[in-house]
């Protein structure tokens, strides 16, 4: 009966959710893009090789941040799941404005002990997707809604950098570029929250068709983690690897094209992930017509498999002479392809097939912040055994290595959430 009233709604999304849905990812995409402002400009400088006891200084500022947010994302595996949603608003306004707080001190502070300050400009931002990700979930149309907020990412991190290697060439420093890339966005930043906040909740189709999503205390969380320990520990290696892929190619994107032999200028950021976010929005977002939550988690894994097949493609390409800007598009649509599909509709589709009492932003915290400590790992062993070295080969075997041990999680997740496993579960 619940199958066929979820059918006999489905109809009426579009009619019915058009301009919320429409409104909501608008605010949520711009939300996080703004977000983004006060997180990446700083990639964009090369800090002239300089180095800082011992390491890298680029290296080291980008371990301080990434520590700074893993932190954050541990903290949030409890604050995320049990935030309630008249409280979200506000923390992200608090959380934001914490951040500019330390870039401004990493202007003033010199180095090399400003490092510090993009430990604590890390911290707080963290928690914002968790945040923004509360008002999206649980939906008929969730899926089109966090493909949105996730196309802000893709396109973020190359908008952000293009305007901090803008900020450069206006002639500010390095080490203040950050701060005035911030205060650029501080006030759309502002007005995006203010709509977000005017989100209705999800209406009772919602609630039939995804199942309701509740606050999740300790016990709960235990409850989850014992019920689908084995399917959940595959979904989350899966993801730490391509953080770990995901981070490397976003923080040292500049490395990476001048390993390809591109000499990139501020739009060249902009554009590649222009074309990574609107395919990745298309196949992601596409996912919503399909009713079925099981049959939609399925589809949502093997989204993930063409992926990985997809990075080796365009690395195999490479060496038949594709052209840089081709690699980092299809590089790009290859990582995000699964990134995206695990924030858009895995774990969404997870809970509407099992109707367990939780949320989304659990499982995703407990995933980022297991995929940042893994990311913080791999800087260190860049940093430690390969400090001058050109980064494009070291990128290539990450690449590697992430598809070869994903591909495996993949196909153990799709055994392990079986359709005869779930009903097991659930009878």
């Amino acid at each position: 009966m619940k199958s066929k009233d979820a059918d006999n709604s489905s109809s009426e999304v579009v009619d019915h959710d058009h301009f919320p849905a429409l409104w909501t990812v608008a605010a949520a995409f711009s939300t996080y893009f703004c977000m983004y402002a006060f997180r990446k400009p700083f990639t964009a400088a090369q800090f002239d090789g300089e180095l800082a006891f011992g390491m890298p200084l680029k290296s080291l500022l980008v371990i301080s941040q990434v520590i700074g947010y893993a932190i954050s994302k541990f903290v949030g595996i409890r604050v995320i799941a049990e935030m309630p949603a008249s409280g979200r608003a506000r923390a992200l306004i608090v959380l934001i404005g914490a951040s500019e707080v330390a870039l401004i001190l990493f202007g003033c502070i010199p180095r090399p002990w400003n490092v510090a300050c993009l430990f604590l400009n890390g911290l707080p931002l963290g928690m914002v997707f968790g945040l923004v990700l509360g008002f999206l979930e649980g939906r008929r149309v969730t899926e089109a809604l966090t493909a949105g907020l996730c196309a802000s990412f893709i396109v973020a991190d190359g908008a952000h950098k293009s305007a901090g290697a803008w900020l450069l060439t206006l002639g500010f420093s390095e080490d203040w570029m950050p701060s005035a890339a911030g205060a650029l966005f501080f006030v759309p930043l502002l007005i995006s929250v203010s709509v977000l906040a005017r989100t209705p909740p999800p209406s009772q189709q919602d609630i039939e068709a995804r199942s309701e999503r509740v606050q999740m205390n300790q016990a709960a969380r235990r409850t989850m983690l014992r019920r689908y320990g084995v399917g959940l520990a595959a979904l989350i290696l899966m993801y730490l690897l391509l953080t770990v892929l995901r981070s490397l190619r976003a923080d040292f994107a500049s490395e990476i094209w001048r390993g390809l032999g591109v000499s990139a200028v501020p739009s060249t950021f902009t554009v590649s992930e222009i074309v990574v976010a609107t395919g990745v929005l298309l196949v992601n977002g596409s996912l919503v017509y399909i009713r079925d939550n099981l049959k939609a988690f399925r589809l949502s894994l093997l989204t993930c498999l063409c992926g990985f097949v997809l990075i080796g493609f365009a690395i195999i390409a490479r060496s038949f002479g594709l052209s840089g800007f081709s690699f980092m598009v299809l590089n790009g649509l290859g990582l995000y392809l699964p990134y995206v599909a695990v924030h858009a509709t895995v774990f969404e589709r997870l809970l509407a097939m099992t109707r367990d009492r939780g949320n989304v932003g659990f499982l995703m915290y407990l995933a980022d912040s297991t995929g940042y400590l893994g990311y913080i790992s791999c800087m260190l062993f860049k940093a430690a055994f390969d400090l001058q070295g050109d980064f494009l080969p070291f990128f290539t075997i990450a690449c590697w290595l992430t598809c070869g041990l994903s591909v495996l999680c993949v196909l153990t997740s799709l055994f392990y959430f079986s359709g005869q496993r779930i009903s097991e579960k659930n009878s």
